[in-house]
């Protein structure tokens, strides 16, 4: 299956699926990844999986809710960065990608199966329709490509949309951008409140005082009336950093 091909060679890693369901993909990666945890959130599908691969000791099936998970804890040691794998489902896509950007220094690759439309929004270039806080924060922390997209056929039963298939590359751009993680990205979250009002209408909404928003904008040469999801993250950094002194 193409989803299991993105990730690459898995002989010397330790995968982690989210969502395995049934168990078809986990029996593709079994014995492929040298190490194989599959996080299952179903009381009830977690022992059926359990009884299924327990012939294959290099599979452990972790039933929990993924936005709980200590992504750290699941390695072995910290030369051994983790592979993850999973079809995201759609109404908590942001916030399974949030966890795992908080945990990417645990994690080498993310490939992930999302509703195309949300795939739109992650890979978005600035000054495209698709371009707001979900594309700018995915591109903090990870290089973004799209590997392939499925129409609804490509499943049974097949699902009223198409699905995308992206592969996510940790490498965080914070010593790059001269940004603090956690800051940066309130920073972001604020400028992002109102996709329809202005940067510095954004900024002022969030408390910052009206002459220094002129100023850190004016000084990164960005027009006065910009929107946020017209600014790549060079522009929001350098913005950032004005108003921080």
């Amino acid at each position: 299956m193409a989803i299991a091909q993105a990730l690459g060679d898995l002989s010397q890693h330790t995968v982690v699926e989210i969502g395995p369901g049934a168990g078809a993909i986990t029996e593709i990666l079994a014995p492929r990844a040298r190490r194989l945890i599959a996080i299952e959130l179903d009381r009830d599908l977690a022992p059926r999986l359990r009884e299924q691969f327990s012939a294959q000791p290099s599979v452990e099936i972790l039933q929990a809710d993924v936005l709980t998970v200590d992504f750290d804890s699941l390695r072995e040691s910290t030369n051994d960065p983790l592979m993850v794998i999973g079809n995201l489902p759609y109404y908590i896509t942001s916030d399974i990608l949030l966890r795992l950007f908080r945990f990417h220094a645990a994690i080498a690759r993310a490939v992930l199966m999302v509703q195309r439309e949300v795939a739109d929004r992650i890979a978005a270039v600035p000054g495209t329709r698709d371009y707001g806080l979900l594309s700018a924060t995915a591109q903090l922390y990870a290089r973004v490509e799209r590997v392939l997209t499925l129409p609804p056929t490509a499943f049974m039963p097949p699902p009223e949309v198409h699905s995308t298939v992206l592969r996510l590359e940790m490498h965080p751009r914070f010593e790059e951008l001269g940004v603090e993680a956690e800051p940066f990205f309130a920073f972001l979250k604020q400028s992002f409140a109102q996709k329809r009002k202005t940067l510095a209408k954004n900024l002022r909404a969030a408390g910052f005082e009206a002459g220094r928003i002129t100023q850190a904008i004016a000084s990164a040469g960005v027009s006065p009336m910009a929107r946020a999801e017209e600014l790549g993250l060079e522009s929001m950094a350098q913005i950032w950093q004005q108003l921080r002194r």
